[in-house]
């Protein structure tokens, strides 16, 4: 195993300097940060020297290799807008964006395997085709729209819930108060993976349901809970542990969207920001750490078949 993952790692490292080229390419194509600060109060004079300090006269594959020196080095770069050093303000970011999808990821859960076990075990009747729908449903409504919903039925009609932010301004901030800012943005991530995910889990144990072993199991005489959760169960867990490392960096993305609708002050709503507002440095160190989640991602996922397979060895 040891020696598998040292290869993965190998094979990882060109598979990311690729992605940061091309990051740092399509980068180069939406404009210079230069180009945001021309105006009657910028004499040109300034804008060539500020072009000079942050090294952006020169050609694009000489500032990449200068980018990708200091990132060898351990260091991102500083912020065009706030002079801050990149790897702080991902760092103080990085925090509010886990609690939020690590959150959304075990409700997501806790939702669609249950469901996709139950819509297996009772196959083509009416309650199959519920879940079925309800998960169709769930992931076909844009998480954009969902949000504005949940705000205007939790915040402005009822009053329940907190639209904005990660804790009440002057109130300090205690976990009941950012359980309560919680709960909107968790829901909406959560009910996009759940929505996906209960297709796959409800695949994979039908899959499993169909084998010869599960069949003489069942003719035996015992139950479907026993037939499921000892003869089935485990043997359908490698495709949904293929979804769930599937999941981790399509988090990423979906946090971009709810972060901003809620204001939620982690890496989605500071991506948004550095975008619009063309500050590079933020803009790849976070693509960089987003590259970095998805090649983890893929080997962690290796590694659990492992743990759930033993008959999977890696040579």
């Amino acid at each position: 195993m040891l020696k598998y993952i040292l290869k993965k790692v190998l094979l990882a490292l060109p598979v990311l300097i690729g992605i940061t080229m091309i990051d740092f390419a399509l980068m180069s194509l939406a404009g210079s940060p230069i180009d945001m600060m021309t105006g009657p109060r910028m004499s040109q004079e300034a804008i060539a020297l500020r072009a000079a300090e942050w090294g952006l006269d020169q050609p694009v594959w000489k500032q990449y290799l200068g980018w990708m020196g200091d990132v060898l080095q351990g260091n991102l770069g500083y912020s065009y807008e706030s002079y801050e050093p990149v790897t702080k303000i991902i760092g103080e970011k990085l925090g509010p964006t886990l609690l939020l999808m690590s959150a959304s990821l075990v409700v997501g859960l806790l939702i669609a395997i249950p469901a996709g076990v139950y819509s297996a075990i009772h196959r083509y009747r009416k309650r199959d085709y519920a879940v079925v729908t309800a998960s169709f449903l769930s992931s076909s409504i844009p998480s954009f729209f969902l949000a504005l919903i949940l705000v205007y039925i939790f915040h402005v009609k009822l009053g329940w819930l907190p639209s904005s932010g990660m804790t009440t301004p002057n109130t300090g901030g205690g976990m009941l108060d950012v359980l309560r800012h919680m709960v909107m943005p968790v829901l909406v991530l959560a009910v996009s993976i759940s929505g996906s995910n209960i297709r796959y889990v409800r695949s994979a144990v039908l899959e499993i349901l169909e084998m010869d072993y599960v069949r003489t199991a069942t003719a035996k005489g015992l139950g479907k809970r026993l037939v499921v959760g000892r003869h089935a169960w485990r043997n359908a867990l490698l495709p949904i542990v293929t979804v769930i490392g599937m999941q981790v960096p399509m988090l990423f993305g979906g946090a971009v969207i709810v972060e901003q609708v809620f204001s939620w002050p982690g890496l989605g709503l500071e991506t948004f920001s550095a975008i619009t507002s063309r500050d590079y440095p933020v803009v790849m160190g976070v693509c960089l750490l987003s590259a970095v989640v998805v090649l983890a991602a893929n080997l962690l996922t290796d590694i659990i078949y492992a743990l759930v397979d033993p008959t999977i060895r890696y040579d």
